[in-house]
């Protein structure tokens, strides 16, 4: 019997050690950072190769204070040039133009979905300062070129990767290549605490300026209540008269210890999770065979692997078909979908920006014929089998 609570793009798994960890966390009456968060942080660091972790309330504040920190330390001017991709979630996009600075849009991979490292070059100017490449849907953008290009004109990189957790590309996993990588573990994502996300680097420096821009702008000498205990003498009179010294403009986007627990909990249950949706993914693509001519099925890298965070699918150019009339169908059904993350066609972007869809074809393809449907770990065959069914009835 089909589960139509299964049905969506994301789930939520409410394990006995969450419970325990939440509990536990209760217990000691700590929701501000704290021991939980902590070890999330270095947990969650070591699994993808990288030497600090900053947790915050969401992938987008990580963004935030990413484009913040390499703001500033770069001494970078406003109207100043960030290159993103012409398809994603709006944040990418979003957190740099709060930074006042200009966000320079490359079409994407017509396969991958990624950005298209063909296309950047020709789109970089004296004014550009860094690539925010996306892993988008759980798979790697293509890392090598691009990190060629950022050597070659002296540009910082961000990996945007709230979609994509613990998988590889050419051997490194994601997070790892970059000067700063970001992660979400909102609601349907790969780990899920709710709210929150990550901000990953190997660079000290930038750690501690991640950090302080997460609490405000605070002096880094007092970010935990517990950064005064054990200290005597003139060390602790340091730290209380530091206590609310600002050395920058910062935000409050600090997570809480519950969210810290969620992530202890979730993080061993990672591989499991992608090994889960890697199958159910796979079982997607050899019973959809029959409307290729229809539908674009997901195309996994061979260079990268692919965590499925959900199912993409496009509809051809010369199907005949109409997505709107493909997603009411579904959704009819109970099978929930999303819009592959238009960008290009925002009202606010196309206003500033003056964006012509003519300028990105493959964004404006997606836009007009590519959604999701869910793969997660709680889908099993029967939940599988129906999303199956309802795409072969419409299209008979």
């Amino acid at each position: 019997m089909v589960n139509k609570e299964n049905l969506g793009v994301g789930c939520v798994e409410i394990s006995p050690a969450a419970v325990k960890y939440v509990n536990q966390a209760l217990k000691n009456r700590r929701l501000s950072y704290g021991p939980f968060i902590k070890r999330f942080e270095r947990e969650f660091a070591s699994a993808h190769d990288s030497q600090f972790a900053v947790m915050v309330n969401s992938g987008t504040s990580a963004l935030r204070i990413a484009v913040a920190a390499l703001k500033e330390l770069g001494n970078w001017q406003d109207r100043d040039e960030v290159i993103v991709p012409a398809l994603t979630f709006v944040a990418t996009a979003n957190v740099v133009l709060m930074q006042n600075l200009k966000p320079v849009f490359v079409d994407v991979d017509p396969h991958t979905y990624n950005i298209d490292p063909a296309l950047i070059e020709k789109k970089i100017t004296r004014r550009t300062k860094a690539i925010i490449p996306v892993h988008l849907f759980g798979q790697s953008a293509d890392m090598q070129p691009i990190m060629k290009l950022a050597e070659k004109h002296k540009l910082k990189v961000i990996e945007d990767s709230c979609e994509s957790m613990y998988v590889t590309y050419r051997g490194k996993k994601v997070g790892s290549m970059s000067d700063i990588s970001c992660f979400s573990t909102y609601a349907a994502h790969l780990i899920v605490t709710g709210a929150g996300g990550l901000a990953l680097t190997s660079n000290k420096k930038y750690a501690e300026v991640l950090r302080s821009l997460a609490n405000h702008g605070r002096d880094g000498i007092y970010i935990s209540i517990d950064d005064d205990k054990g200290k005597k003498g003139k060390a602790r009179e340091e730290i209380i008269a530091k206590r609310f010294r600002f050395i920058r403009p910062g935000y409050s986007f600090r997570a809480t210890e519950l969210e810290g627990a969620l992530g202890c909990a979730q993080l061993p249950e990672l591989p499991r999770v992608i090994k889960k949706r890697r199958q159910n993914a796979q079982y997607l693509k050899s019973k959809l065979k029959g409307l290729e001519k229809y539908l674009q099925l997901p195309f996994e890298n061979p260079e990268s692997e692919h965590a499925f965070m959900m199912f993409p699918l496009v509809i051809r150019k010369n199907a005949g078909i109409k997505k709107k009339e493909l997603v009411n169908f579904l959704e009819n059904r109970g099978i929930e979908t999303r819009d592959m993350l238009p960008l290009i066609n925002q009202p606010y972007l196309q206003k500033r920006y003056k964006l012509k869809a003519k300028n990105y074809p493959v964004a404006d393809w997606i836009n007009n014929s590519g959604f999701y449907v869910g793969c997660h770990q709680l889908m099993g065959r029967a939940e599988l089998d129906y999303i199956v069914k309802n795409l072969y009835n419409f299209f008979k």
